[in-house]
């Protein structure tokens, strides 16, 4: 059971009612006020209605093992960036769920916003839009700028990075830098088309991982809900003409009332619903009917673990069905290593698994499985 700092979960409650009562301003009206506000179910359909049936998977090089090794002047690699993106491309893929991180910008802010722009330049040119996520709670709890370590061998994602990190979390005098860097990103692309939108933190109750346990704070949620909580607004005062969201990813979701108070955060304070699902196509329908109740357009920006039945000829049928947004983990065997299952934290592999758990191509670009490529081919385009 975690527990709860009572004063700042009363300051996020506070944070969450005043949101709830704010008037809606129409989407994509230009930045006039100083903060818009959530869009209401008819802006956001709206929106939605132009973009096309989206799909993507969340990308990241095969040369970097996390998010730091991705966007650190040193090893940039816009090389393997183009050529996979152009992989992704020929599948018929127009989106990508792709993760930032606050270190770098700390570090160097005029680097790190021409490297996104970079970025963003090849990623148009194979006519892909992404999402960035801002914030991530998944995994090592201490990111370090520099040179990272090497993937441990066989280990489901053995190099992923929290932002902000747990130091940062628990000590409110960094709190300033955190939110020069949501507004100063954000702002600097506000009126980008070529970015689809903003993921604002991702699984921000995430409390597992390799090895982890033992050094997590334990009360993490009463810290993250009210970080939460200031981390859309300052995303929303740069006055973003793409959607915000933050995606639930475990729990209850059957009726308000069993929603955890997080969750109940990230859909008031989402444009476009997210979630995630990794288990079977039946109770992928069944989420999603669960989330149809607000009226919001909907995006699964994680999917895909092959031995729990999540796949992608199981999945998309039924998300373009119901015009949802897909977004699969994984797409090249790298040093994120991530065709090796979660359980590879606590179990010894010393091979290629039997069954990749996420990931579409070998690094060489040869599909995992030809009969995937073709589904997605087949439905995406």
């Amino acid at each position: 059971m975690r527990i709860f700092n009572t004063s700042l979960f009363c300051s996020a409650l506070l944070l969450f009612l005043w949101y709830g009562c704010d008037s809606h301003r129409a989407a994509e009206t230009g930045a006039t006020d100083p903060k818009r506000n959530t869009w209401t179910a008819e802006e956001a359909n709206a929106w939605y209605a132009r973009q096309g049936w989206l799909v993507g998977s969340n990308y990241i090089p095969a040369t970097a093992i996390n998010q730091l090794e991705m966007w650190q002047e040193d090893t940039f690699d816009p090389e393997t960036i183009d050529k996979e993106l152009g992989w992704a491309a020929a599948l018929g893929m127009n989106t990508a769920r792709v993760y930032l991180h606050d270190l770098p910008y700390g570090q160097d802010s005029s680097g790190f916003l021409n490297r996104v722009d970079q970025f963003l330049g090849l990623a148009e040119k194979h006519g892909i839009r992404p999402l960035f996520v801002i914030f991530d709670s998944c995994w090592d709890p201490f990111p370090a700028l520099g040179k990272q370590r090497a993937p441990k061998p066989h280990v489901h994602n053995s190099g992923w990075v929290q932002s902000p990190g747990q130091r940062a979390l628990k000590d409110s005098t960094q709190y300033p830098r955190l939110e020069r860097y949501v507004k100063g990103v954000i702002g600097h692309f506000a009126d980008d088309g070529r970015i689809l939108g903003w993921d604002v933190w991702n699984e921000p109750d995430n409390m597992t991982g390799p090895s982890y346990e033992a050094v997590e704070i334990k009360d993490k949620v009463s810290y993250v809900l009210p970080l939460l909580a200031e981390a859309f607004e300052w995303a929303r005062s740069a006055n973003p003409v793409q959607p915000l969201t933050s995606g639930i990813w475990a729990g209850d979701w059957s009726a308000d009332s069993t929603l955890k108070p997080i969750e109940r955060l990230q859909i008031e304070q989402s444009d476009i619903i997210s979630f995630h699902n990794y288990d079977t196509p039946e109770d992928f329908e069944k989420r999603i009917q669960q989330l149809q109740r607000y009226g919001k357009p909907l995006w699964c920006t994680e999917y895909m673990a092959r031995p729990n039945g999540s796949t992608f000829a199981g999945f998309l049928p039924i998300a373009k069905k119901y015009n949802i947004a897909m977004f699969n983990w994984g797409f090249v065997d790298g040093k994120t290593q991530t065709i090796y299952p979660w359980d590879s934290w606590t179990k010894t592999y010393t091979a290629e698994p039997p069954v990749w758990f996420h990931d579409i191509f070998r690094g060489d670009g040869t599909p995992y499985r030809q009969e995937e490529v073709d589904v997605i081919k087949s439905l995406a385009r």
